[in-house]
């Protein structure tokens, strides 16, 4: 699995017109399933979402989770993340995994996640989500696992 995950002031994902969910300070996670994820890999990637100190302290420093501060999180599935750019001028998914193991993993990770005491929402698996973001800072951070 693979995220790009952005400190956000607040994050909104729209499909065919209406808000399916919206979040205000905390992450957001546009999140790639690699052929092969499983069980593991979600709870690595939830511990680390819920416990990425990357909220600023009195002193400005990123000691703080979004547990820490009270923020939510906005998971967005994404296959893109796995785009491979490396030749030729098209991306090549081919890492990424197919919709349907795809969507298994991913509805367990949110899951996972939601077990961690963190306001947890979600776009519309394989829908075409327009996905609004307010970066905060900009903080912007690749987690794989």
């Amino acid at each position: 699995m693979r995220a790009v995950v952005q400190r956000v002031k607040r994050g909104k994902v729209t499909v065919d017109g209406q808000v399916v969910s919206e979040i205000g300070p905390g992450l957001v996670a546009l999140v790639g399933i690699r052929q092969g994820d499983g069980e593991r890999v979600c709870r690595y990637l939830a511990e680390k979402l819920v416990n990425l100190r990357i909220f600023e302290d009195e002193k400005g420093k990123f000691n703080y989770s979004v547990k820490d501060v009270g923020g939510e999180i906005l998971v967005v599935s994404n296959f893109t993340v796995y785009g491979d750019t490396r030749k030729g001028r098209r991306p090549s998914f081919t890492e990424a995994a197919p919709p349907e193991a795809a969507r298994e993993v991913f509805e367990r990770f949110l899951d996972i996640l939601k077990e961690q005491e963190v306001s947890v929402k979600s776009g519309i698996f394989q829908a075409t989500m327009e996905v609004e973001i307010i970066n905060d800072g900009p903080v912007t951070v690749i987690v794989e696992s």
